[in-house]
C-alpha cells in the first residue's frame, strides 16, 4: 500500500527550492550518481544512466512507502537541479536520517548544510518526536563538515555494511 505524504511535497530555504523528485530530475542528477568521486562513500561505483534512473525511482518509492523522502534541490534563482536532500530510512539503516548529495558544480557554497537545516526544521514541524541522524562512511570528510555545519554532532561509530560508519545526531 502507498503511504499518504506526511511532510510537505515542497519547501524553501534562502537559496533553495526543495521539492519531491520528478522523472525529469534523473538526467541532471546523473552528474552526481555517474561521478566516481561523488559516490565513492555511498554507492561505491558510478552509476550508468539507466542505474541513475532506477536510483531516483527508488527515492520516489521511498516517498510512496514511508510518506516522506529526499527532495530534489533546485536553485531558487536559476531553477537548475543541484542535488538531493531529505529524509531517508531504508530497511537496513539504524535510524531515519537526513541525507544530502550535491552535483559537483554545486559544492563549496554551503548548500548541503542549508538544505539539511531546512529538512530538520520541516521534520520538527511535521514529524514531532522523530530523532534524526546522518550516517556517514568513515573517511568521508566533506559529509562530516556538512553534518557539523548543519548542527549535527558525532554520537558514535558503528559497524555497518562491512565498514565503519559515523552516526551524527541532529539536534531535536
Amino acid at each position: 500500500m502507498f503511504a499518504e505524504p506526511t511532510i510537505p511535497l515542497a519547501l524553501e530555504s534562502e537559496r533553495l527550492l526543495l521539492r519531491m523528485p520528478t522523472e525529469y530530475d534523473w538526467q541532471p542528477l546523473h552528474a552526481y550518481y555517474g561521478d566516481a568521486d561523488s559516490v565513492r562513500y555511498t554507492m561505491g561505483a558510478p552509476c550508468t544512466p539507466a542505474l541513475t534512473w532506477r536510483v531516483l525511482a527508488g527515492v520516489v518509492g521511498h516517498w510512496a512507502w514511508r510518506g516522506y523522502g529526499p527532495y530534489t534541490l533546485l536553485d531558487k534563482d536559476e531553477g537548475g537541479v543541484l542535488g538531493v536532500a531529505g529524509l531517508w530510512f531504508p530497511n537496513d539503516w539504524p535510524e531515519p536520517e537526513i541525507k544530502w548529495a550535491l552535483v559537483p558544480a554545486a559544492r563549496g557554497r554551503g548548500l548541503a548544510s542549508e538544505a539539511a537545516r531546512a529538512v530538520r526544521q520541516m521534520a520538527r514541524e511535521n514529524l514531532r518526536g522523530l530523532r534524526l541522524i546522518s550516517l556517514i562512511a568513515q573517511g568521508n570528510e566533506p559529509s562530516v563538515r556538512v553534518a557539523e555545519a548543519a548542527g549535527a554532532r558525532l554520537e558514535r561509530e558503528i559497524e555497518w555494511r562491512d565498514t565503519r560508519a559515523l552516526v551524527y545526531r541532529h539536534p531535536d
